[in-house]
């Protein structure tokens, strides 16, 4: 199936909210994996899963990642070769989001390290360790022991953040939707089968049940771009 840029920006947008709107961005197998051989994302989706993650990308205000994922993947700063600075700016939006590491144990890839961008962390984080990053980053401690997301998505509303697109890693995603925060999850099928101890998009120490709405599903050369919206 052949979409146009303004197809696709019509099926990913945003809605018009007064509040942060959470947006989960996965990869997943045929059988499940979250990950292929190699234990990383790489291109199991190919060129579809790149372009929707690309505009995705675009269409957000913030982009958060566990700290795991970032350094497993490799994060660095969003590039603007690779964001529509054209819907940024027709969107009223920021020339680049900001990527927002979380962390509890501050072990923040160097490459994100970066003026500009966020970390998330909690407030017993390690205090050395935090006055340190708070002279180069911008960093939200909420929470004691566990990240406080109601609060974090609080201070992300005052700060007019409400296009929030989250890269992984599958803990996070546990966490987010143990508390039900997540608001869509757009997810990507690979056509391949890959077995093996791969993780799963979402794993966490509570069975959650909530049920969503397939919002569109598109073929693209034999890769599946689904969205699924929270049924509330």
């Amino acid at each position: 199936m052949h979409l146009d840029d303004a197809d696709l920006e019509s099926l990913y947008a945003y809605p018009s909210s007064l509040r942060p709107w959470v947006r989960l961005n996965f990869v997943a197998t045929i059988d499940g994996a979250a990950t292929g051989a190699d234990g990383l994302t790489g291109d199991l989706g190919g060129d579809p899963d790149s372009r929707v993650f690309a505009l995705l990308r675009s269409l957000a205000d913030v982009i958060v990642v566990g700290a795991g994922t970032a350094r497993a993947e490799g994060y660095g700063t969003a590039k603007p070769e690779a964001i529509d600075g054209e819907l940024r700016g027709r969107l009223g939006l920021a020339p680049l989001p900001p990527i927002a590491v979380v962390s509890r144990r501050l072990d923040i890839p160097e490459s994100v390290l970066v003026p500009g961008q966020v970390v998330i962390t909690v407030e017993d984080a390690p205090a050395s360790r935090l006055a340190e990053l708070r002279r180069t980053v911008d960093v939200i401690a909420c929470g004691h022991g566990d990240v406080d997301w109601a609060a974090v998505l609080d201070e992300f509303a005052r700060r007019g953040w409400n296009r929030v697109l989250c890269e992984g890693g599958p803990a996070l995603h546990g966490s987010l939707s143990e508390l039900d925060l997540v608001d869509d999850l757009c997810l990507t099928i690979a056509p391949v089968l890959v077995a093996g101890i791969a993780p799963r998009i979402g794993h966490g120490p509570v069975d959650v049940v909530h049920p969503m709405l397939l919002a569109h599903h598109l073929d693209a050369d034999n890769v599946l771009l689904t969205r699924w919206v929270r049924r509330r």
